[in-house]
């Protein structure tokens, strides 16, 4: 019984690490969007920080339009990235967790 605990204690300990090992990848790949005219582009981490935002030159003139593209185009990078996010890492915990009837 307790070799089983013990052993089981090792395997949470291993995932845990794979988890933080996955959370440091996930910031080399990068979530591309941008809006559906191209006017504006930005790139995120798949741990949803920003790595360049590209934007052209005819939304400088009008704030009101920059801010509504930038809300938009960031908020669906956001859910892009936290897609990618989400999937990578319940993918490694699923891996590591034991195998317990009526768990998954």
């Amino acid at each position: 019984m307790f070799g089983d605990i013990m052993g089981m204690m090792g395997k949470l300990k291993e995932t845990q690490q794979k988890i933080e090992e996955t959370k440091k990848r996930l910031d080399s790949v990068l979530v591309d969007e941008q809006s559906s005219d191209g006017l504006l582009k930005v790139t995120l981490t798949a741990n949803r920080g920003v790595k360049a935002i590209a934007i052209d030159d005819s939304l400088l003139e009008d704030k009101e339009q920059l801010e509504d593209y930038l809300v938009l185009v960031l908020n669906k990078a956001i859910e892009k990235a936290t897609s990618v996010n989400e999937a990578e890492l319940a993918a490694v915990a699923k891996e590591g967790m034991p195998n317990i009837p009526g768990l998954f």
